[in-house]
């Protein structure tokens, strides 16, 4: 569910001598969601807001926050995420997970991109202002990374015309930062194989043949791929192995493996086209 679950809890307070419980209007409250699934590479946005009290702070005093994963030492251990320029979050995470909201404005949203499977896990958010300081450990956000299910788009024409340049579009419209792209296929000539867009040139013998855009996220090296099957028409007897303008005679063109009982074309043979305009092998 794309809902926010509202959650009360009782916050703790950090003092120089340890946590301790919060006394007085200690009772927070934070709006954030409590589980958060993403596939590998992608981003996500949290949506987060908080109230705390007034108590040690004028509205002059700055407001840093920080998201932390669970378990970690507040004192000694870097957080994943921040707005206190004098506090560098985990190398690990720098540049990836970024504490978007303006807590000045009670907004602890959290942006993650370039998501690994290892960032599963449970985070909390923290305020401190002068000698106000809170960690919301009651009411985590657990964020589980799975795998990459999402393929790309591979736009085509319905029918490729033998000899002629026709233009393919590969993209990734789920992605969060564009990726990179490239093509294989087996027997078509490919040109500018690493862009989304490609030209080929098909020839009968390519007719049947399989093409794959395959993407890679950046930051992650997350692979996914599209496979397709080429359809090519040309005109009727043009002999792919010899080049285009060759024609044979039928009885040449429909030749059969010797001692075969399932009448399957030569496989050897070059590729060409029959009446109708489809190239067989």
């Amino acid at each position: 569910s794309r809902s926010l679950l509202f959650l009360s809890c009782f916050l703790y307070k950090l003092g120089t001598t340890g946590n301790q419980m919060g006394h007085g209007p200690a009772l927070l409250t934070t709006d954030v969601k409590k589980k958060v699934v993403v596939q590998e590479g992608l981003c996500i946005r949290v949506p987060c807001t908080f109230s705390y009290a007034k108590k040690k702070w004028t509205d002059s005093d700055l407001i840093h926050g920080y998201w932390f994963h669970s378990g970690a030492k507040i004192e000694s251990d870097s957080p994943v995420a921040t707005n206190n320029p004098q506090r560098p979050a985990l190398k690990e995470t720098q540049g990836r997970f970024f504490l978007l909201g303006d807590p000045q404005m009670n907004d602890c949203s959290l942006d993650i991109r370039k998501i690994r499977k290892e960032d599963t896990g449970s985070y909390f958010f923290r305020l401190e202002r002068e000698e106000e300081k809170y960690s919301y450990v009651q009411n985590m956000m657990t964020l589980h990374v799975k795998a990459l299910t999402n393929t790309p788009h591979i736009l085509i024409p319905d029918t490729l015309e033998h000899g002629h340049p026709s233009n393919l579009t590969c993209s990734a419209p789920w992605a969060c930062e564009p990726p990179t792209f490239s093509w294989t296929g087996t027997s078509v000539s490919l040109l500018n194989t690493n862009a989304s867009l490609l030209t080929i040139i098909p020839q009968p013998l390519d007719h049947g043949t399989n093409l794959t855009c395959q993407v890679t996220l950046p930051g992650t090296g997350v692979t996914t791929r599209m496979t397709i099957r080429l359809n090519v028409s040309c005109e009727e007897g043009v002999w792919g192995g010899v080049g285009v303008g060759s024609h044979l005679r039928k009885q040449q063109i429909l030749r059969r493996v010797a001692g075969t009982e399932t009448g399957e074309l030569c496989t050897q043979a070059p590729c060409f086209c029959r009446p109708g305009g489809r190239g067989i092998c």
